[in-house]
């Protein structure tokens, strides 16, 4: 791969002849921006310029109202007839509505998974339904807001008092795990800006929210288990608490927090491949706008850099990128059943909503690939693929059409079908020959010859079903 210092800059991308907006660099802002679009939906981005394309995926985000919240959304434990039962119900219904809002969301939802793995919890620690999903609604309300009163409210949030021991934290034994992760990260970096004794002094700061009184309850401040001792903290001392710290902290490390967070953005919707001058960049905006994430994000979409050819098609799909895109290219019909089965495919694949690896997530791009995981990819394709084909084959025809037309060339056909779902196209002349091969299935090549077979014929929804699949073995199938 190309070295990325070489791609565009951060300035605005505009169009030209050599350089067009076109249907590929539309895909490329709506895998990224979100879980991929329908080819019609692409072909009406292109009455939009770039800039505006972005800022209406970023407004319409913005203004989304919250997911609904169930009836169960802040229940303690004496508010279940049978928690054992209820419960995996409960987690089950999180796990549906979390896809069905990446499947209409987009931008929102995409922002709301990546922050999923950045102020990471896991369920199976605090195994709470109403916790799990008090932590969602927060994601989604501060995923696009400002930064400085995101971190300031997921620390007391009851999933992550509890994963990471706050609600354990008193005067009389802190509790450092907390205090250690913010600043690690949260929001420094590893071993940036920060000591031992800043961490020990932190956790004293933050002591004190450990008032529950029933399992699933409220987590409350008890003023008697705070420590109201002086303490220092990034050279500054004083009688401090929990909000003190998060404004010492953006006070007096702006510019390291800038830099591991537009880094984080950076890898996630662009490269792994870090780009410094981007960063630098970037950085600029975020702290003149007093950590606002909204203009960093505009920024970074309209760039000429993102668009660039280098950075398309360079990044391997997450396991829910892989589905919920694929079902959003295609608009195949979601029931429930489809639902619980790619959730379940995704888990085995390493990505379980809501539980992440560990406390630092899921690392993501090629530690998503290996022998095992990637046969579990192609069979969550089949998977989908053949229960459509079951079900609704003629949901197969009317992608074909929608995709190539009318057209009765399998090389055209194929070829159009190839370019809409693998961001670069494939890499030979054989690769295309051998995919057109897949595609003609068991017709026989006479009807071919003497132009017989059309779009039309009933074999196509088979024909669609094993090109479809032999698409999800190839490599570049994997990368968004």
């Amino acid at each position: 791969m190309p070295l990325l210092c070489e791609t565009g800059g951060i300035e605005a991308y505009v169009p030209s002849i050599d350089n067009p907006w076109n249907t590929k660099k539309a895909a490329h802002l709506y895998r990224r921006m979100g879980f991929g679009a329908s080819f019609s939906t692409l072909e009406s981005a292109l009455d939009l310029e770039p800039g505006e394309l972005v800022d209406a995926l970023m407004d319409e985000a913005i203004s989304l109202p919250l997911t609904p919240e169930p009836e169960w959304a802040y229940w303690n434990y004496d508010d279940y007839t049978n928690f054992d039962e209820e419960f995996p119900a409960q987690q089950g219904i999180l796990y549906k509505q979390f896809m069905l809002d990446m499947l209409s969301n987009g931008f929102r939802e995409k922002m709301t998974l990546f922050w999923s793995n950045h102020f990471v919890t896991q369920l199976e620690t605090y195994n709470c339904p109403s916790y799990m999903w008090q932590y969602y609604t927060l994601l989604q309300q501060n995923g696009l807001g400002n930064f400085k009163t995101f971190v300031s409210e997921i620390g007391l949030t009851p999933a992550m008092l509890r994963y990471l021991n706050g609600f354990e934290n008193t005067a009389a034994e802190p509790n450092e795990n907390y205090a250690r992760e913010l600043y690690e990260l949260f929001t420094l970096g590893e071993n940036n800006g920060y000591t031992q004794e800043d961490i020990v002094e932190t956790a004293r700061a933050l002591s004190g929210y450990v008032g529950i009184e029933v399992f699933c309850g409220d987590i409350n401040f008890l003023a008697d288990q705070h420590d109201n001792e002086e303490k220092t903290i990034f050279g500054q001392t004083g009688n401090w608490g929990y909000q003190d710290v998060i404004d010492i902290l953006f006070e007096q490390r702006e510019d390291e927090v800038a830099e591991h967070i537009c880094k984080k953005l950076y890898a996630f919707f662009v490269s792994h491949e870090i780009d410094q001058t981007i960063i630098n960049e970037l950085k600029i905006t975020f702290i003149a706008n007093d950590f606002e994430l909204d203009p960093v994000l505009r920024q970074l979409f309209k760039s000429e850099h993102f668009f660039d050819e280098d950075i398309i098609g360079v990044q391997v799909k997450s396991p829910m990128d892989l589905a919920i895109s694929f079902v959003n290219e295609t608009e195949f019909s979601v029931n429930d059943d489809v639902l619980e089965g790619l959730a379940y495919l995704s888990s085995i694949l390493g990505q379980v909503l809501f539980s992440p690896i560990d406390v630092a997530g899921w690392q993501g791009d090629h530690d998503w690939i290996n022998a095992s995981t990637l046969t579990g990819r192609w069979l969550t394709i089949e998977y989908y693929v053949f229960g459509i084909f079951d079900a609704f084959p003629e949901q197969l025809q009317a992608l074909a059409i929608t995709i190539a037309g009318e057209s009765s060339d399998p090389t055209y056909v194929t070829q159009q079908i190839i370019d809409f779902f693998i961001p670069n196209g494939l890499q030979t002349v054989e690769a295309y020959i051998e995919a057109t091969e897949v595609f003609k299935w068991e017709v026989p090549q006479n009807y071919f010859d003497q132009n017989l077979w059309s779009l039309s014929w009933d074999t196509v929804p088979a024909q669609m079903g094993v090109l479809l699949a032999h698409l999800s073995k190839i490599p570049e199938f994997q990368l968004h």
